[in-house]
């Protein structure tokens, strides 16, 4: 079967709460009418019963379409879950980072969610932690997570471990990787050494190549004429992968192994050597529908990463119920063991500040992914 979208109740998009623009960034709902004068303030309008919380994405430069339909997906959550307990102000991180960060700080949002680059994520992180403002972005660097800094972005370790765990339990034994030579190319070869040593294999070979067709053919046929193993990872893009893996197949059969880039790639199983490559990712089911609800509401398909914009504001509401407007965040409660549900199925915060996701195993085919090992739906009492 190919993946099916789970049922989700979409509500209706009557507005119980407002999203704030700070500027005339697009993507961004305009700010409430005013009914008098006893409740502006000189920044934000005076507020005692919603909590402030800031959204800092790009809304300008060349990353505004991505930060546009993150803020997009933030003011769909807001309407789906009809809270009437959050106000949520954009800052366009493109104008600055820091600067965007100060200003969120100065007008009392007690919560940051996003920024999304990880460089505007180490500019933010000194101003909130002095606030004792708590950061939940949406980069995937894991180093940038810690003291007061959460991140909600797939990382790629985790897909990785996943997937070789499954291959394992297929009877794969001996594994190989093609990396580039980027910090998602180390991070991803150092968590196949580890998910592979955890699951009773060996590496027997690995090749990095720099982002060029030459040097990626080249690595694939190193590692097709090296040792014989029987799985191989590549971790880039489907396009790559299409490139490499003919080579890679040249020595005799593989397994051919992928990362959560492949999510997006549906066409991948329109290249015959890439039918029954597999990979691990977030599912698509829940977030197929709030794509449509999307559309419907925005005129346009949204960028995958706007799940997490999503996601953030149902944790935001879930914390709130318990959090008393105009007190600090109550940042320990992003910990809680049972974690949090969302479009992109379950997930919760390692000590680290990292997000453990529940993922799934998929298979390439002719007519797209077919899920062959689902995603848990609840976390085992012990891990």
């Amino acid at each position: 079967m190919l993946r099916m979208a789970a049922t989700l109740a979409m509500a209706g998009f009557l507005a119980a709460c407002q999203v704030v623009p700070k500027g005339d960034g697009p993507g961004t709902a305009p700010p409430p009418p005013k009914t008098s004068e006893t409740d502006i303030g000189p920044g934000l309008p005076t507020d005692t019963d919603r909590h402030r919380v800031a959204l800092l994405v790009p809304q300008t430069g060349p990353n505004a379409d991505v930060g546009t339909a993150i803020a997009n997906a933030t003011t769909l959550a807001l309407l789906d879950t009809k809270t009437e307990r959050l106000r949520i102000t954009t800052y366009d991180t493109a104008l600055g980072a820091a600067a965007a960060a100060r200003q969120a700080v100065a007008d009392g949002n007690k919560l940051i969610l996003g920024p999304l680059l990880t460089e505007d994520v180490a500019a933010v992180a000194p101003i909130a932690r002095d606030a004792k403002v708590p950061v939940l972005s949406f980069s995937n660097d894991s180093g940038v997570a810690g003291n007061g800094v959460f991140i909600m972005g797939f990382v790629p370790g985790q897909s990785v471990e996943r997937v070789v765990g499954y291959a394992r339990g297929q009877g794969h034994t001996r594994f190989g990787a093609l990396v580039p030579k980027n910090v998602y190319g180390d991070r991803s070869l150092a968590a196949l050494r580890a998910a592979v040593a955890q699951a009773g294999g060996t590496l027997v070979a690995s090749e990095s190549y720099d982002r060029s067709a030459t040097a990626l053919s080249g690595a694939a046929r190193r590692l097709a004429n090296g040792p014989a193993m029987d799985a191989v990872l590549i971790a880039d893009s489907g396009g790559n992968a299409i490139r490499a893996v003919p080579v890679i197949k040249s020595s005799g059969p593989k397994q051919i192994l992928g990362t959560e880039l492949w999510n997006t790639e549906s066409s991948l199983g329109s290249n015959a050597a890439m039918r029954g490559a597999w990979f691990a990712s977030v599912s698509d089911g829940l977030y197929g529908q709030m794509a449509t609800s999307y559309r419907n509401r925005f005129g346009k398909a949204p960028y995958r990463l706007a799940s997490l914009g999503y996601d953030s504001v149902l944790l935001t509401v879930r914390i709130a119920r318990d959090w008393k407007p105009g007190t600090s965040f109550p940042a320990n409660r992003l910990l809680a063991a049972d974690g949090f549900g969302g479009i992109d199925g379950i997930f919760r915060f390692n000590n680290r500040g990292i997000a453990t996701r529940a993922l799934e195993v998929s298979e390439v085919g002719a007519g797209g992914f077919r899920v062959i090992d689902p995603a848990p739906t609840k976390w085992d009492a012990g891990r």
